[in-house]
């Protein structure tokens, strides 16, 4: 077990394997209308998710690297505007390789925020900016519910593809931006509560995230959508993502060093800036195009990419990660003898 830690592979990424497994021997346990009616648990979940990001966002540490305006605005800038860009240009240069489901699973990767956990506990283990890791995080989960779902519109609009923006802006108002603010609001009184039980809360949530992969994935199989995809399209999802991610952390390097951030700072740049969230994509993805008749279908194939980018990153940063954190531990252990 501790060899697949290393890798990435924790005990919710072997779930999220087992749930597409279980998706595709059993499509009918877990598709909208099927045995379980999973389809009622997702539709709430998503509510339940942001309810408790709104409850753990704390205001006082997002206020603590909340001056250091040249991160901030690097990292914001890489998350929704470098990021999306270069997805638009590798759904170009891919063109008939892939199929207009998976050019958006793509081009919804690039556009969606952070992640806030893992980018925080990275930066930390790499001894970096950790309160400029929260103040971004944090910043770009909040603002990418308006800005991912612009860069995602105006994407199918340019595809032709139909969409809605309006019922999709009233549902993530109802099911995103209000659960926030509630939780928010009820985070004075809940706080201790959810300290307490922080195990259950991140069950619920995770929980949450599962069921609407296995939904997804289900209506895909079920559908036939992946009938044609087999390990080859796996396959480049997973290469696509890595170079990605490695390009995105290279550019970042090479920005940290032209405006001269020191090395606390670049960690916390390159961290926030070359991941994605598994968290806010997943449930979001449900809310913008689960009820969409043209690409409700192909949910699963929509979110393969960030979960596959999502588990590779884990792996790259991890490794990177130690690395940094062991280089920072050796002045010290030169200066003390």
């Amino acid at each position: 077990m501790q060899g697949l830690k290393k890798l990435g592979f924790d005990g919710f990424m072997l779930a999220l394997v087992g749930a597409v497994v279980l998706s595709v021997v059993w499509p009918q346990l877990g598709r909208t209308g099927g045995l379980v009616r999973i389809e009622y648990f997702t539709r709430y979940g998503v509510a339940v998710v942001f309810l408790l990001y709104g409850l753990t966002l704390s205001p006082q540490r997002l206020c603590e690297g909340m001056f250091n305006w040249r991160l901030h605005l690097t990292v914001q800038l890489s998350t929704f505007l470098l990021f999306p860009l270069l997805g638009l240009a590798l759904v170009s240069a891919l063109g008939n390789a892939l199929v207009p489901a998976l050019a958006l699973g793509f081009f919804y990767l690039a556009a969606l925020p952070s992640t806030v956990s893992s980018s925080v506990a990275m930066t930390s283990i790499a001894k970096g900016n950790v309160p400029g890791a929260i103040f971004n995080a944090s910043l770009s989960s909040l603002i990418g519910v308006f800005l991912t779902l612009l860069w995602v519109n105006l994407y199918l609009e340019a595809s032709g593809i139909a969409f809605d923006l309006w019922p999709v802006i009233l549902k993530v108002l109802l099911l995103v931006l209000l659960p926030i603010a509630l939780g928010q609001l009820l985070r004075p009184v809940l706080l201790k509560w959810l300290v307490r039980h922080a195990a259950l809360t991140k069950l619920l949530d995770r929980a949450t995230i599962l069921a609407i992969v296995l939904n997804s994935f289900s209506d895909s199989v079920a559908e036939g959508v992946w009938a044609q995809h087999g390990a080859s399209t796996v396959a480049l999802i997973a290469g696509v993502s890595v170079g990605l991610f490695l390009l995105v952390y290279a550019l970042m390097q090479w920005t940290c060093r032209r405006l001269g951030f020191d090395r606390e700072d670049t960690i916390a740049c390159t961290f926030c800036g070359s991941k994605k969230s598994l968290a806010a994509g997943v449930p979001m993805a449900k809310v913008m195009f689960g009820v969409n008749p043209a690409l409700g279908p192909a949910l699963g194939l929509i979110i393969a990419p960030i979960m596959l980018y999502h588990f590779l990153q884990l792996v790259m940063v991890s490794y990177l990660a130690r690395k940094l954190g062991e280089e920072a531990a050796q002045p010290a252990a030169c200066s003390a003898r």
